[in-house]
C-alpha cells in the first residue's frame, strides 16, 4: 500500500514540476523576444512626452537626471525632469517641463494606479493645465493644493474627490521645482 500512495502522489507532482518548467520557459522565452520591443516603446513614450511638456524644444540632451531642451540652433530652451508623489493607490510618476525663463511649461502623468474615475482624472489635461505658466524660478515652497476656493498664482484647485491624488501630482512637481530652482534659477529664471 506504501508503494502505491507513494506513486499516486509522486507521478502528479512530476507531472506538475514538468508543466511549470515548460511554462517558465515559455515565459522567458516571451520576454527575451519583447524586451526590445517594450523598452523601445517605452523609450518613444518618453520622448513623446517630453515634446508635450516642453514644446518648444526641437531635441533633448540627456544630464544628470534630467533633460535640457534644445531648439533647432542647439540652445537650450527648458528642462524636462522625472518625479513622482505618493498617491492613494500607490507612487504617482509625472514629468514636469520648465522653460528656461522659470516657468512651467507643461505636465505629463506618465503612470499612476490611482481610482478610475476620481484620481485617475489627473491625466486630464484640464488638470494638467492648471500647472502651466507657474513660475518655477519664483515659488518659494513651491505649488499649493486649494480646495472650495479660485486657486491664485502659485495654487491649483484640488480635483474633486481626488485631494491625495491632486497633492501627489502637486509634489512630484514641487520636487521637479526644487530641481529646477537648485540647478538653474540663477541662469534666467525669473
Amino acid at each position: 500500500m506504501n508503494g502505491l500512495n507513494a506513486r499516486s502522489v509522486l507521478a502528479p507532482a512530476a507531472v506538475l514540476l514538468v508543466i511549470c518548467i515548460l511554462v517558465s520557459a515559455a515565459l522567458a522565452g516571451t520576454n527575451l523576444l519583447t524586451r526590445d520591443r517594450i523598452a523601445e516603446a517605452a523609450a518613444k513614450k518618453a520622448e513623446e512626452s517630453r515634446m508635450v511638456v516642453l514644446p518648444q524644444a526641437e531635441t533633448f540632451e540627456e544630464l544628470d537626471g534630467h533633460y535640457a531642451g534644445l531648439d533647432g540652433s542647439g540652445n537650450s530652451v527648458g528642462y524636462v525632469f522625472e518625479t513622482e508623489g505618493k498617491g492613494y493607490g500607490g507612487t504617482v510618476k509625472v514629468m514636469t517641463g520648465i522653460s528656461a525663463e522659470g516657468n512651467i511649461t507643461g505636465v505629463v502623468i506618465l503612470s499612476h494606479s490611482e481610482t478610475p474615475g476620481l484620481g485617475a482624472n489627473a491625466e486630464k489635461e484640464s488638470f494638467r493645465d492648471q500647472y502651466k505658466e507657474q513660475p518655477a524660478a519664483d515659488l518659494a515652497g513651491g505649488i499649493k493644493v486649494v480646495k472650495f476656493q479660485a486657486p491664485k498664482e502659485g495654487e491649483i484647485q484640488a480635483m474633486t474627490g481626488a485631494t491625495i491624488t491632486s497633492t501627489a501630482v502637486t509634489n512630484a512637481v514641487n520636487a521637479a521645482i526644487e530641481q529646477y530652482q537648485s540647478a538653474y534659477a540663477s541662469e534666467g529664471g525669473n
